[in-house]
């Protein structure tokens, strides 16, 4: 760890000139900051032999634009500090790094005055080392990229105060390779936003009267409030005049198909109905259809049960794979001779029972009426 004390310092000078009263809030603002740095490798670091005096304030000055309340670019200069330290090889390491930086900054508001920020660049820095005795100077310089976070108080409507931690990466000296670092910055920034938020006092004029407010539509809400002037009288309306709708589940019965004696195939004359029937769920989605199978009173019951499930199983089976019905609105079920339509074993009852019925069910928006 660094020896120094931690401190922090506020900016108590960044203003050099104010914007006029009679103006908004501008995109543009500029600030300044003081922290301390630590640079990795150093003294924190098993590598390192003897520490020395570190000098680890830093402090930089920005400006800034705001693209929108929530995203900007800032310039600025900045300036990480110094440390000292000797690893094991006996080299003594004298290190600082400084430069001009560009960046985003985001910004994310909290409740009432509190908001929470992040921020990606680069520094161009220039860094540089005392190696072995002091007897050789070397200095070197690049990009450097940067990730920050902070959280910030705006004091005043144009004053804000910001707690900030920056991550640098890269710091290197490339040309003897001598040095590659990293830093952690902690610090406070105090910034200034331009403009002001107060509007112009607007001139004083005479008094307006105004009438009173019709009701065209005659539906109980004034025409100044209503949403939807010619609603009919004859629908229910709400506070903003407009038709109140309700959602019923109605249930249709779109007929049937017929099946041949001790058959579950679909026959040719029956894909009309089974085309019509397709078209409409294709039509309404929202709605979902049941397969009800049937068979005739002839022969065993409980064989009849299962051909009036294969009846019902055909005919989902073929609104999926033939005509695309999801699975997942397509239910089937035999009543085998339980629910026939004509009673008895007569030709004409045998050929009405050997059959499926479809039953739609869906929800439908209705008015709701006076």
């Amino acid at each position: 760890m660094m020896k120094n004390t931690l401190k922090v310092v506020l900016l108590t000078s960044l203003l050099p000139f104010a914007a006029s009263a009679a103006e908004q809030l501008t995109p543009w603002y500029v600030g300044g900051g003081l922290g301390v740095n630590n640079y990795e490798p150093n003294c924190d670091q098993k590598t390192m032999k003897v520490c020395g005096e570190d000098d680890p304030y830093a402090w930089d000055v920005f400006g800034g634009y705001l693209f929108n309340d929530y995203v900007g670019i800032e310039l600025g200069y900045r300036d990480l500090g110094r440390a000292e330290w000797t690893d094991y090889s006996n080299k003594r390491n004298d290190v600082g790094a400084r430069g001009m930086s560009l960046g985003f900054v985001g910004f994310y508001p909290l409740a009432d005055k509190w908001s929470l920020s992040a921020e990606a660049g680069a520094l161009n820095y220039l860094i540089s080392n005392k190696k072995e005795y002091n007897t050789e100077y070397y200095s070197d310089s690049g990009i450097a990229p940067y990730l920050g976070a902070g959280i910030g108080y705006n004091v005043t409507d144009n004053l804000k105060l910001q707690a900030k931690y920056r991550r640098y990466e890269n710091l290197d000296e490339e040309k003897w390779n001598t040095l590659s670092m990293e830093s952690n910055y902690w610090g406070l920034e105090l910034s200034y936003r331009f403009g002001t938020s107060a509007p112009a006092a607007a001139p004083v004029a005479a008094p307006i009267v105004v009438a009173a407010p019709g009701d065209a539509d005659k539906d109980g809400v004034t025409d100044n409030m209503d949403k939807c002037p010619n609603t009919p009288s004859t629908h229910k309306v709400d506070a903003t005049g407009c038709s109140v709708y309700e959602y019923i589940t109605t249930k249709h019965d779109l007929g049937g198909i017929l099946f041949a004696n001790d058959s579950a195939v679909i026959r040719k004359g029956s894909l009309d109905d089974l085309n019509k029937l397709a078209n409409f769920l294709n039509k309404n989605p929202q709605h979902t259809v049941s397969i009800e199978g049937h068979a005739s009173n002839v022969g065993k019951a409980a064989y009849n049960m299962k051909l009036s499930e294969r009846r019902a199983d055909s005919v989902a089976k073929a609104l999926n794979q033939k005509y695309g019905i999801n699975t997942s609105r397509i239910d089937s079920i035999g009543y085998g001779v339980t629910k026939p339509v004509i009673q008895g074993s007569s030709a004409e009852a045998n050929r009405v029972n050997r059959r499926i019925e479809a039953i739609v069910t869906g929800t439908e928006k209705r008015v709701v009426l006076r």
